[in-house]
């Protein structure tokens, strides 16, 4: 794999308006590009040996696991089954301990559960791609580095640890009042909509800023203490 290929990404989700958005995360993380949304587990491997035909195989596949025709677990074992250099990130709601393990087992290699901010899909997606770097290198041998360096690609680090204080839920309703609002928004405009204290929001709002989700700017026309505001990136 080329370090500046873009990586294929396959979407497999029942829900149409959540795939569409795990597609829009997708395209705001530069080196992915979304091949294919499908909406059940037959259509996915249909599409996912079409691709392989069309010499455009899929790298990476965000599988949900309760599908309406089909389990993922199921899915995950058929498209490993294809013998494709492919990896598959669940992205569920799905909390069960025996699914995670059963997930390990069938070969997905990372597991996101619903709900997620944008930055914990995007870290998820970017370790993928230094997990499949650290495995591409020349020959057909590896060494114990560069298995040591691609599994540790693969976990987590302290970065995306909300800081002290702060709650995903209400992280992910600032962030998507952000993200939705075709203008920029002031923390007072956003605690209004939301009942929340402006200083609280502000707190929000900042980390979202430190994270690279958002940017900060004076607004126009409150000179002396000027009001920030907020868009999202």
């Amino acid at each position: 794999m080329s370090n500046d290929a873009a990586l294929r990404v396959l979407i497999v989700e029942d829900d149409p308006m959540t795939a569409q958005a795990h597609a829009d995360f997708v395209a705001r993380v530069p080196g992915f590009e979304v091949v294919g949304t499908c909406l059940g587990g037959h259509e996915a491997i249909e599409r996912f040996d079409e691709l392989a035909a069309a010499g455009t195989s899929v790298d990476i596949v965000l599988l949900d696991m309760n599908l309406t025709d089909s389990h993922g677990l199921e899915v995950a074992g058929r498209l490993n089954s294809r013998g494709q250099d492919v990896d598959i990130i669940a992205i569920t709601a799905v909390r069960h301990l025996q699914v995670i393990r059963s997930a390990i087992s069938s070969g997905i290699t990372q597991y996101l559960i619903k709900p997620f901010t944008f930055a914990s899909f995007r870290e998820k997606l970017e370790n993928q791609r230094e997990f499949r770097r650290g495995l591409s290198g020349s020959g057909t041998l590896a060494t114990q580095a560069s298995v040591d360096n691609a599994l540790s690609a693969l976990r987590s680090v302290s970065s995306t640890t909300l800081p002290k204080g702060l709650i995903a839920e209400t992280l992910d309703a600032v962030s998507a009042f952000v993200r939705d609002s075709p203008v920029p928004v002031s923390a007072t405009e956003v605690g209004r909509r939301l009942e929340l204290s402006r200083v609280t929001v502000r707190r929000y709002l900042e980390h979202l800023v430190a994270t690279k989700q958002a940017i900060k700017q004076p607004r126009h026309g409150t000179p002396g203490r000027p009001e920030y505001e907020y868009r999202w990136v």
